[in-house]
């Protein structure tokens, strides 16, 4: 076997689609020996920021000299990301090794796992089998009947800002989502949580109370913003002072105030992080596709935002570093978002939108969104089609002072980013 041979075993059509549950995963993890028992995780669960803070987790961890596992979804660029050491991603050798045991433990299953029940399980095996201080892990969707929850206690559970995603699987308000997110609260467990509506906050309090468990809130009222360019910025968190953060954005110094409060929690748990772990960590930190530079003279930017909370969080950050200048836009997104509540808040920013379509089967056709957007905000569409040709119309109609910023969908972050970095 080699490594395309292992990615179409795990891309196969037989286990597409989503089935919330915790059964499949038990009988699988059961076959392969439990490797999960035997690490320690910090679980993250959230509608937005979750990547972004499992990564500053992550190189704090490592920097601190513990060999640390991130688990993360989806991936920009290629599949290895996904499930990485210390920044490094899985080889294709251990992924071609595993493939052919899994095919083994699923030979023996009657009801097949999907395509994310087979990745998490890939990512314990190689945790496992590289001796993992502590992982990261990254829920896929919700929390409570997430693959990932099959973990026993974590050292921390986090949850990040919670919106409103994926409402047929998890819930129609807000309060159901909180409640199916909380879900990895285990008893006698530390959660730390981003401050966010009292809504939210009071269904995690009340789930917490139940489980005996110790909630800390990031505090972001003690966030002090000091300095801003296009490469960092740097800001005060309570007695933290001038710490640089390689990510750009307000909501990313509140994701960095969630993760200054789970390292607290990690220290009085006896792990040995000092603060220049910490400073280093987030100094240092690489998260690509969320508000990234990618080139200057135009100005590019790739941003994942894919829903309606992260398009707030976008606007903000035009707000913030671009005021008073109209957008380029290259946008496309999948057909069961939202989109046109996203559209409706990034509209006032468009001096016009490129349309492409996303390299998935779920996106949205690109003319039918041209056409959309063009009739309800009465704005210039330029009809990019493939990713690649929207970039490069757009390139080419802009001046050196423009500012161009993709977004719509992490599909198609990738093959912007593979434009730039070849």
């Amino acid at each position: 076997m080699n490594i395309n041979e292992a990615m179409d075993f795990i891309h196969q059509t037989q286990w597409k689609g989503s089935k919330l549950g915790l059964s499949n995963i038990e009988v699988l993890m059961d076959l392969l020996g439990n490797p999960q028992d035997e690490l320690k995780y910090i679980h993250i669960a959230g509608t937005n920021g979750k990547g972004s803070t499992a990564s500053m987790l992550s190189s704090i961890l490592t920097k601190a000299g513990y060999k640390t596992g991130l688990y993360t979804s989806p991936f920009i660029n290629k599949f290895n990301e996904r499930i990485q050491v210390n920044g490094e991603n899985v080889p294709d050798e251990f992924l071609i090794q595993s493939v052919e045991r899994l095919k083994e433990a699923l030979d023996k299953m009657d009801n097949k796992p999907t395509e994310f029940e087979i990745v998490t399980a890939l990512g314990f095996m190689y945790f496992y089998e590289v001796k993992c201080d502590i992982v990261v892990l990254e829920v896929g969707l919700g929390g409570r009947l997430d693959s990932t929850n099959i973990i026993h206690s974590p050292e921390v559970a986090v949850i990040t800002a919670i919106g409103l995603d994926h409402t047929k699987e998890l819930g129609e308000n807000i309060e159901e989502i909180a409640w199916e997110k909380a879900g990895i609260i285990k008893e006698d467990c530390d959660i730390v949580i981003y401050d966010q509506d009292k809504i939210i906050v009071d269904v995690i309090k009340k789930v917490s109370d139940e489980k005996s468990s110790r909630l800390h809130i990031a505090d972001f009222n003690k966030i002090e913003p000091l300095e801003i360019s296009l490469k960092n910025q740097s800001f005060n968190y309570k007695e933290y002072k001038n710490i640089k953060l390689a990510l750009l954005g307000d909501h990313q110094l509140n994701n960095a105030a969630t993760v200054i409060e789970t390292v607290e929690v990690l220290r009085d748990k006896g792990w040995d992080i000092s603060k220049e772990d910490l400073y280093e960590g987030l100094e240092n930190v690489k998260w690509p596709g969320r508000f990234e530079v990618l080139n200057e003279n135009p100005i590019f930017i790739v941003d994942g935002a894919h829903n309606p909370q992260g398009v707030i969080t976008l606007a903000n950050n035009i707000e913030k570093y671009f005021k008073g200048k109209k957008i380029t836009f290259i946008t496309g997104v999948m057909a069961d978002k939202e989109f046109d509540k996203m559209y409706d808040m990034i509209a006032p920013y468009a001096e016009k939108f490129v349309v492409v379509e996303p390299n998935n089967p779920r996106a949205f056709k690109y003319h039918d969104l041209g056409v959309l957007l063009h009739e309800r905000y009465n704005v210039d569409v330029v009809e990019g089609e493939s990713v690649s040709n929207g970039i490069k119309k757009a390139l080419d109609e802009a001046s050196p002072d423009d500012v161009i910023i993709a977004f719509g969908s992490l599909y198609m972050s990738g093959d912007i980013r593979s434009y730039f970095i070849k």
